[in-house]
């Protein structure tokens, strides 16, 4: 199964950068200038720019649709003001760079890869506190900008929402079907008041 190393977000400048969400706790090791991704997510496009400020238009003359590509080579990486900016080869103004929007960068996941999960592989796992008191059970996956949330129905029939990282979640075991959340007092109270 592959692994969610980054989703691609808006076009950022004229120079063909986009932002990425990290779906990783390794992006110094993982997003690096000639690594190449698989991708998905992304439908039946507009291939790339011919030039700066030249999109492609569908229907123009000399220009044809091209699929989606399945895989893309990261050119350069920085980070400007805590937002992970990457250029992909082949990929040079904003309007290319805005036809990534929405894919996903995929590696392949060893067996003993865990810093990249699908929604479908966590809902459903039971959910204990350190001490190993049943809280509840893993109900969806919050994508969020800075960091994800798993959300949890909890025995009370409450809903929480817990930060996806790993001081607060120290066990994931997807084979054994539970998770650990070590939440400090009251992140559960918080999650409720409204």
């Amino acid at each position: 199964m592959d692994t969610v190393v980054a989703r691609i977000g808006r076009a950022h400048g004229l120079r063909g950068e986009v932002t990425v969400q990290l779906h990783t706790d390794n992006p110094q090791e993982r997003l690096v200038s000639g690594a190449t991704y698989a991708v998905a997510g992304l439908p039946h496009r507009p291939g790339p720019a011919e030039g700066p400020g030249q999109p492609r238009q569908p229907g123009q003359p000399g220009q044809t649709d091209q699929p989606a590509p399945s895989e893309l080579t990261i050119e350069t990486v920085r980070v400007h003001n805590g937002t992970w900016l990457l250029a992909f080869a082949g990929y040079a103004d904003r309007s290319a760079a805005e036809s990534l929007r929405g894919g996903r960068l995929l590696m392949a996941s060893p067996q003993d890869e865990t810093d990249g999960w699908y929604e479908s592989e966590l809902v459903g796992l039971a959910v204990f506190d350190p001490s190993g008191a049943r809280v509840g059970t893993v109900t969806g996956l919050q994508i969020g900008a800075a960091q994800d949330r798993l959300e949890v129905a909890l025995t009370d029939g409450r809903t929480g929402l817990v930060p996806f990282v790993e001081a607060l979640v120290p066990v994931l075991d997807v084979a054994g079907g539970c998770v650990v959340i070590d939440a400090p007092d009251g992140l559960f109270d918080l999650d409720s008041r409204g």
